[in-house]
C-alpha cells in the first residue's frame, strides 16, 4: 500500500509519482472530503423513504451541495418533498458542513486518544486558520463544546416557546431542525419553521438572529471572549470583528427598514413592531444565513443591492458563514482610508496591519469579484430573467447565503450546475486561496522598481 504524506512546497507531483507516494495539499484533502460528503448525502436523499416522491439524483445532488455548503438554496420545497428521514439527513449534512468534517475528525481522534499525524495536522491548521499545531486540540474541542452548548440552549428555548402551539414532540423536532439551520447559517426551513409565520414573534426572531450571529462571528472570537471576559483585554481582532458585525447588522437594519417602510408587498402592511423585527431579521440573515421573513422578490432594487452587499461581505473567519469575511472588508477599508490620508502604515485600534494581510484581503476580493462577474455573465447568457434577480442568485450562491428572489426552481439544468459550483467554491475557495498565498515561494531575486500609473 502506498504511503500518504504532504508534499513540500515546490515538490512536483510528477516526482511524487515516480517515487511511488501519493501526496495531497490540505485544500485538496478538504475539497475531497466535502465532495465525498456531498455524494454520500445525495445518495441518501435518493433513497425511496427519504422523500414523498422520487426526486432524482440531480435534485438530490443540488440539495446535498446546498446543505453541506450551508447555503440553503433549493429546487424543491424541503418541508413538503422530504420525509422526516430526509430532513434528518439534511440537518446532519448542514451540521457536518457547518462545523467542518475536519473538526469532527480531530475531536473523534482526540477522544480515542490517538495522535494526529503530520498530514492531519496540516489539514486541521488549514481548516482552523491557525498557525500553531499546539492550538489544534484546544480549538477543535472548543468548537465542538461551544456548538453543542449553543445549539442545546437554542433547542430548549424554542421547544419551550413553541410547546403550547405544537406539542412537545413536534416542538422539539422543529426546534432542533431550526436551531441547526440557524447556528450553521444554512436557512433551510420546514413549514412550521418558516420565519414568515413568526415575523411578529419577538422570541423566535431574536433567538434565530442570536443563533445566526453566534455561528457567524467566528469561533476564535467567541473563544477570546470566553477567555478574556473584559473588553479591554480582548485582542484587537476580536474587538474589530465584534464592532464590524454590530455596525453591519445595524446599518443593514436601518437601510432595509427605511427603504421598505412604504412597500405594500413587504414591510408596508405590518405593524411597527413586526416591521422592526422583519428588518432586523433580514439584515442579520443576509450575513449568509438565508432565512426570510418577507418576500425577497418584492424588495425594492435598492434594498436588494443592500442585501447583496451584506451577503458578499458575509461573516467572520473560522465560522459557519462565508463571503469575503468581515475582517477582509475592514482591512480593505482601513487600507483605503490610510491611502487617502497619505499614511504609509495601516492601523486598526492602535495595531498595525502587515502588508501581506492587506495583499491577501485584496486577492480574496479580486478573486471573489471575478468569480461573481463570470458567473453572472454565464447565467445571463443561459437565462432570460431579470438581470437583478440573476445577480442576486449568483451572489447568494457564491456567499452561501441561500436567499433567492423565487428564481432557483425556474432555472435550467446548466444554471443549476453553475450554482452548485458557486456554492462549493464559495465554501472552500477562500481556504484554497489562503493556502496558495501562504505557501508561495519567495524569490531572492529583486528587480528595479518602475513608476506605474494607477487611479
Amino acid at each position: 500500500m502506498r504511503n500518504f504524506r504532504l508534499p513540500r512546497p515546490g515538490l512536483s507531483y510528477r516526482r511524487l509519482a515516480r517515487s511511488g507516494t501519493f501526496s495531497a495539499s490540505p485544500p485538496l484533502v478538504l475539497t475531497g472530503g466535502f465532495i465525498v460528503l456531498i455524494l454520500l448525502g445525495a445518495g441518501l436523499l435518493c433513497l425511496p423513504f427519504a422523500a414523498v416522491r422520487p426526486v432524482g439524483f440531480f435534485t438530490a445532488l443540488f440539495t446535498a451541495t446546498s446543505a453541506v455548503t450551508v447555503t440553503g438554496l433549493t429546487v424543491v420545497d424541503t418541508g413538503t418533498v422530504f420525509t422526516p428521514f430526509g430532513e434528518v439527513v439534511l440537518a446532519c449534512l448542514v451540521q457536518v458542513g457547518g462545523l467542518g468534517f475536519v473538526t469532527l475528525a480531530v475531536v473523534a481522534a482526540m477522544t480515542l486518544g490517538k495522535r494526529i499525524s503530520l498530514q492531519h495536522q496540516a489539514v486541521a491548521l488549514e481548516a482552523f486558520n491557525q498557525t500553531s499545531v499546539s492550538k489544534i486540540r484546544q480549538t477543535a474541542f472548543f468548537v465542538f463544546k461551544l456548538t453543542a452548548a449553543i445549539e442545546v440552549a437554542g433547542i430548549v428555548l424554542l421547544t419551550l416557546w413553541w410547546l403550547p402551539e405544537q406539542g412537545f414532540a413536534h416542538a422539539l423536532y422543529h426546534a432542533a431542525f431550526h436551531t441547526v439551520m440557524a447556528f450553521n447559517n444554512a436557512g433551510l426551513t420546514l413549514p412550521s419553521t418558516q420565519m414568515a409565520r413568526h415575523i411578529g414573534d419577538p422570541a423566535t426572531v431574536l433567538a434565530t438572529t442570536a443563533l445566526i450571529i453566534l455561528g457567524g462571528v467566528g469561533f476564535s472570537v467567541l473563544n477570546d471572549i470566553r477567555q478574556k471576559r473584559k473588553w479591554s483585554r480582548l485582542t484587537a481582532y476580536t474587538r474589530i470583528i465584534v464592532l464590524g458585525t454590530l455596525a453591519l447588522n445595524l446599518a443593514g437594519f436601518m437601510f432595509i427598514w427605511a427603504l421598505e417602510y412604504g412597500n405594500p408587498h413587504t414591510l408596508g402592511p405590518l405593524p411597527l413592531q413586526s416591521q422592526a423585527l422583519a428588518a432586523w431579521l433580514q439584515s442579520v440573515t443576509a450575513r449568509t444565513a438565508g432565512f426570510s421573513g418577507i418576500d425577497v422578490a418584492q424588495l425594492n432594487d435598492a434594498s436588494a443591492l443592500v442585501l447583496m452587499l451584506l451577503m458578499f461581505i458575509g461573516g467572520g473567519s473560522l465560522s459557519t458563514a462565508s463571503g469575503i469575511k468581515v475582517g477582509t472588508f475592514i482591512v480593505l477599508l482601513a487600507a483605503a482610508y490610510s491611502y487617502i490620508r497619505g499614511r504609509s502604515e495601516i492601523v486598526l485600534l492602535r495595531r498595525s496591519i502587515p502588508a501581506d494581510i492587506v495583499q491577501k484581503a485584496l486577492a480574496l476580493l479580486l478573486v471573489t469579484g471575478a468569480l461573481a462577474f463570470m458567473a453572472t455573465l454565464l447565467i445571463s447568457l443561459l437565462e432570460k430573467q431579470p438581470f437583478l434577480d440573476l445577480l442576486f442568485e449568483v451572489i447568494s450562491a457564491l456567499s452561501t447565503t441561500g436567499l433567492s428572489r423565487n428564481l432557483t426552481p425556474q432555472l435550467s439544468t446548466p444554471s443549476h450546475i453553475l450554482l452548485i459550483i458557486l456554492m462549493f467554491v464559495g465554501r472552500l475557495g477562500p481556504l484554497t486561496l489562503i493556502y496558495s498565498l501562504s505557501t508561495q515561494k519567495h524569490s531572492r531575486v529583486r528587480y528595479p522598481e518602475a513608476q506605474f500609473q494607477v487611479g
